[in-house]
């Protein structure tokens, strides 16, 4: 795929010369794009990634085909890394600039799927623990997580994870609430869900040494604030990993007085 161009902010009193499309490419504009699974059942809010409103710029949505949450979490999970690049291919030919995930465990294919676009990937909230600890040096990370089980040693690796010392992981797979996601029960109470969250995250933080929170799971998000508030600590999430994208593909020039 050849890249389009101009790569950048056109402003309507400046001139842009010549412009071309990639052959093949229907639309633009789409700075981002995010795989997602296509067999799932329980509600979007806002803040989840798949949520329309969760984002102020254009965020273009692409189903990993065939995927059910089975299939990438859990003791029957199988090698979905032909699929997760055939999205994420999709994604590229429309022109978007970066390309993330609706999921933390698709980290698990993040090395050999980037290697293989032409855009930037990233595929999993859990590629900002390696950023995160400079930030809080000596101290420990907090990680919620939807399924601590599949957190494991290679989905870490694979997002740039060497050393799991400075972790501090809670699952919420068997939490009743927050389950409705992993098992598709069609409906959950988001107070309770909060509640739940709220809870793992306040119970990790007891810890003294715990310096940051990080959400692996998209569904997380809408309840970063209310983390945030209960454990007085900056809280990171696929949300604070798909702006940082934006902010990077998608720079605007700045004008004002002097």
């Amino acid at each position: 795929m050849s890249r389009p161009s101009p790569y950048g902010f056109l402003a309507a009193d400046q001139p842009v010369g010549r412009v071309r499309m990639a052959q093949g490419q229907p639309m633009s504009g789409y700075p981002i794009g995010i795989i997602y699974i296509e067999d799932v059942w329980y509600p979007m809010l806002p803040g989840n990634v798949v949520n329309a409103g969760t984002f102020d710029f254009p965020v273009r949505l692409q189903p990993v085909r065939g995927l059910g949450v089975s299939g990438l979490i859990g003791e029957n999970a199988v090698d979905v890394s032909a699929a997760v690049l055939a999205a994420c291919q999709e994604l590229q030919d429309v022109g978007v600039r970066a390309i993330s995930s609706a999921c933390g465990f698709f980290g698990r294919y993040q090395q050999r799927v980037a290697a293989e676009l032409e855009v930037p990937a990233a595929l999993s909230s859990l590629v900002q623990l390696p950023w995160i600890q400079p930030l809080v040096p000596g101290r420990k990370i907090a990680v919620l997580t939807a399924d601590a089980p599949s957190l494991d040693d290679e989905l870490l690796a694979a997002c740039g994870v060497t050393s799991t010392d400075h972790l501090v992981i809670r699952g919420l797979q068997d939490a009743p609430e927050f389950s409705a996601i992993l098992q598709g029960r069609g409906e959950f109470d988001h107070d309770l869900v909060r509640a739940e969250v709220v809870a793992a995250a306040r119970q990790l933080c007891a810890d003294p040494e715990v310096g940051a929170v990080l959400l692996e799971c998209s569904d997380m998000p809408p309840y970063a604030a209310a983390i945030q508030a209960a454990v007085g600590l900056p809280v990171f999430d696929f949300t604070t990993l798909i702006r940082w994208l934006h902010s990077a593909v998608a720079q605007r020039p700045y004008a004002g007085w002097i």
